[in-house]
């Protein structure tokens, strides 16, 4: 909807409440033309059902006016002595508009002294669930929220499986634009796996002012612009959702507004400069290691080098045991029987599984195996007895392809030679030809809202042909740290500052192998309690939380037995 449509939708609301209301407004003692006064009228309602006028506020804060507007309803035929199970059924059931059977029924006799207290446990119960839901639904959209690390690609700076506090007020909170979904539940309700919201109305943008703005190299977490995400690194059909129910993202933010970018070899330059990450910044990629005696898993496991293949052969294939083992596998090698490898992270096959299949399995010594390191770990792991050799993977075969941003034959560009590329800028106008038109094309058409079409004379923007765009919006390009294991802006582009989510401050958790089953889970100590910026060796603050609980408690147990003693 427009904002016009907004406008239009909110004073028809008035009138609806107008006409189902105005004998009330006269019973509880009021003027019957105080029910037709916008936001006023809540106001005096406020006064009519004996309820905080703070309440006011929570009918225009989009999710939590869902659950305010039936509460107020409900209140409001109790205020008029129908108190009934089914009154209020009917109110909840007809969307507010039961209240009309009221408004116009004999006399409707208002009760100035009614008991606002519940009359039942249940009822106590209920009420209490509501405001409790209001109040973490609020600081869920508008403080701070929950928010689990699912993949690997900004190992090692986050792992998978660290839980962390992401703060919507520091680049200032994005209010909900689906005006109909359930609170504190993204996209999918639990268990049931169906849609959480409504597509339809969609409200304005808008975003509460900040206390800081996104800095160069800063961890993000934002909207992915593509689509919706079921499986990475996998091209499927388009799933359109609304902005604020796309898949969240959490990535580096190596380009700001106005950047020139550019990776070369690998290594990302910014306006003419090598970037330089902060102290906890530990990016990977992937590295090739040689021995001509072979490259043992043994004894990388041994240095405490973690993110590695291995090749088994298995000589007893079948259909039934290639299916118990394929959820270890990341790769196969061979097509018959009397030659078949499979290729598998750095835990390999499991034993109890080799010895419930009956699988005749061997792992090969590799001349050469895939390594993901830091280029620290890499350094180290050339001074090791044994390996020879260990080179970085840098992708210098530049073909025309549509697998790299923009996606569009005859760019060449590739993971580790990209660019240059100029990230815009909300007032920035760039020339539009038909080189750089596809680098735009999904600015100025999708997240713009332009109508462009390109033909022979040259390129039309809302019926007009134009040469030139000025950028209505401020874009970022969002990298992760696990440089050849991440689906980044590389893939897909820009990201718009309407997409923004919010900062990473705080792991309160971790839990290494979460995605391994919960018999594999170990907690990581060291990271419980710690911030996700900062200068220096994270330190973990769950020990001195610990000491404040014990003292704390030390602390009212005393006063409690002084207080008995003194009674």
């Amino acid at each position: 909807m427009t904002l016009l449509q907004w406008v239009l939708f909110f004073f028809l609301i008035q009138v609806v409440h107008f006409l189902g209301t105005w004998k009330l407004y006269r019973a509880a003692g009021f003027n019957f033309w105080q029910a037709l006064i916008p936001v006023y009228n809540a106001y005096v309602l406020m006064q009519i059902i004996r309820r905080p006028k703070w309440w006011v506020l929570l009918l225009f804060v989009p999710t939590i006016n869902l659950i305010i507007f039936p509460v107020i309803w409900v209140e409001t035929l109790r205020s008029f002595g129908w108190n009934s199970t089914k009154n209020t059924m009917l109110v909840i059931v007809s969307a507010g508009l039961y209240i009309y059977a009221l408004n116009y029924s004999d006399n409707p006799k208002y009760i100035p002294n009614r008991s606002l207290k519940p009359k039942t446990s249940f009822g106590e119960t209920i009420s209490s669930i509501l405001f409790a839901i209001v109040a973490a639904t609020i600081v869920h959209n508008y403080v701070i929220q929950p928010y689990i690390i699912p993949t690997g690609s900004l190992e090692k700076s986050l792992l998978i499986g660290d839980f962390l506090f992401v703060s919507k007020f520091h680049y200032g909170a994005r209010v909900p634009m689906t005006a109909i979904s359930l609170p504190m539940v993204h996209d999918t309700i639990p268990l049931l796996k169906t849609r959480s919201y409504l597509k339809k109305p969609q409200l304005p943008y808008l975003r509460l002012p900040g206390v800081k703005k996104i800095k160069r190299n800063e961890i993000v977490v934002f909207s992915w612009p593509a689509d919706t995400v079921r499986q990475f690194f996998v091209k499927e059909k388009r799933v359109d959702k609304p902005i604020d129910k796309k898949s969240n993202y959490v990535k580096r933010c190596v380009g700001v507004p106005g950047d020139t970018l550019e990776i070369l070899n690998g290594f990302v330059y910014t306006n003419g400069s090598k970037n330089i990450l902060p102290d906890r910044a530990k990016v990977q990629y992937t590295h090739y290691a040689y021995s001509q005696k072979g490259v043992s898993s043994r004894k990388l496991s041994s240095k405490g080098y973690s993110d590695y293949t291995r090749t088994y052969k298995i000589e007893n294939i079948s259909e039934n045991t290639y299916k118990q083992i394929l959820p270890y596998i990341i790769g196969r090698k061979g097509n018959t029987i009397e030659d078949f490898r499979v290729i598998t992270g750095s835990k390999g096959l499991p034993t109890k599984l080799i010895y419930k299949t009956g699988l005749k399995v061997s792992e090969i010594l590799e001349l050469k195996k895939e390594i993901t390191l830091t280029l620290r770990e890499a350094e180290n792991l050339r001074k090791v007895q044994g390996i020879d050799s260990v080179v970085r993977k840098i992708n210098q075969v530049k073909v025309p392809n549509e697998a790299f941003f923009p996606n569009k034959v005859p760019f060449d560009w590739n993971e580790d030679n990209f660019g240059p590329i100029v990230v815009p800028q909300i007032g920035m106008t760039v020339d539009l030809n038909q080189k750089n038109l596809s680098i735009y094309k999904k600015i100025i058409g999708e997240y713009e809202g332009n109508t462009l079409e390109l033909n022979q004379q040259g390129v039309k923007i809302n019926g007009e042909y134009s040469s030139k765009y000025t950028f209505k919006k401020d874009y970022y390009w969002m990298m992760g740290d696990n440089r050849h294991k991440s689906e980044d802006s590389r893939f897909w582009g820009f990201v718009p500052d309407d997409h923004i989510v919010g900062k990473p401050v705080f792991i309160w958790f971790s839990i290494k192998g979460i995605n391994e089953g919960i018999k594999n889970w170990k907690v990581r100590w060291d990271r419980v309690f710690t911030t996700v910026n900062g200068p220096g060796k994270r330190v973990s603050y769950f020990p001195y939380f610990i000491g404040f609980i014990i003292i704390w408690q030390g602390i009212a147990f005393y006063r409690k037995r002084k207080n008995n003693k003194i009674a």
